[in-house]
């Protein structure tokens, strides 16, 4: 992995209410991301391929850009998107960051991607002297609505410290975790942590549907026990409530998983847990891919799996 900077040399963007945040993605958890910077007060430029899904950022007071080269001239800009093919196109492309932000520009994405690309990114922005954080995030949609994220970053500490009155806004528990890509890593670390974590609920819940148990009571009472976790405690109500909108969408889960699965291999682990989560989506990702995480469980019930 490239190393972090450990002492800055060169001047660091202005951080006030008057200069322009760049955010380029406004989907699920982006728009909620923007809507604390526009509360707090900060003007924010709005990039998304659909300008439909930031009609209601507009609406709320951000301004619209064209373009990622109009966006690249704000002096601190976020990322939030899908896959990392997307990260590669708006930094890498011709018509990208990297080609059109000025120098000293602090780039920082939000997006869960490779290590490798982060860290390719890192090495082709310092030799522009522009900054860049790979800061992939965790907390779903509830914790970007309500500014609880955990937010995991890799690169240059200084560029961290200097954009942390901004990142306060989106996240209760924000740190540097090592150089660029670094930040790439932990959240693998993270999603391989909840790939087991998530099917084993849902298979307890299964476990307890089919036995025929009171679901809220037993829920509940399980909840405070060993068994309790994030994904218990934010997913089974929507389970009951049979609301599996995304929060995080499968098909994102997946990509992660696979990410997870070849840095996996790179390092000679064979993770098996990891493995038999990824079939399992995998098998429901054609039909049920653009629910949460957590519809994987209406696509079991639907199949009659269990």
């Amino acid at each position: 992995m490239t190393q972090s900077t450990t002492s800055n040399t060169h001047p660091m963007p202005i951080l006030d209410h008057h200069s322009p945040i760049g955010w380029i993605g406004t989907g699920v958890m982006g728009k909620s991301l923007v809507l604390h910077l526009l509360k707090a007060g900060y003007c924010v430029h709005v990039y998304n391929r659909t300008k439909q899904k930031a009609e209601p950022l507009l609406q709320a007071g951000a301004q619209w850009c064209s373009s990622i080269a109009d966006i690249a001239q704000s002096n601190i800009i976020f990322t939030m998107l899908g896959f990392p093919q997307d990260v590669e196109e708006v930094y890498l492309a011709p018509h990208g960051l990297l080609a059109n932000a000025k120098p000293n520009t602090i780039l920082c994405d939000f997006t869960t991607s490779e290590p490798s690309l982060a860290c390719k990114i890192a090495q082709e922005a310092a030799a522009k002297a522009i900054y860049t954080l790979d800061a992939p995030v965790s907390g779903g949609d509830k914790g970007a609505r309500e500014g609880t994220l955990a937010i995991m970053v890799g690169g240059p500490n200084f560029v961290l410290e200097h954009i942390q009155p901004i990142l306060v806004l989106f996240g209760r528990k924000i740190l540097h975790v090592g150089p660029a890509g670094a930040g790439q890593h932990t959240k693998m670390a993270n999603q391989i942590m909840i790939a087991g974590t998530v099917l084993g609920m849902l298979e307890g819940m299964l476990y307890a549907e089919h036995a025929g148990l009171d679901m809220p009571k037993v829920l509940d009472l399980i909840g405070s026990g060993a068994a309790a976790s994030w994904s218990l405690a934010n997913y089974a109500p929507r389970i009951l409530q049979g609301d599996f909108q995304p929060g995080f969408f499968i098909k994102h889960f997946v990509k992660d998983m696979k990410i997870a699965q070849q840095e996996s291999q790179k390092m000679h682990l064979d993770l098996q847990g990891l493995m038999a989560a990824l079939a399992a989506y995998e098998e429901a990702l054609s039909e049920v891919g653009n629910l949460g995480v957590h519809g994987l469980y209406s696509f079991w019930k639907k199949q009659d799996k269990f």
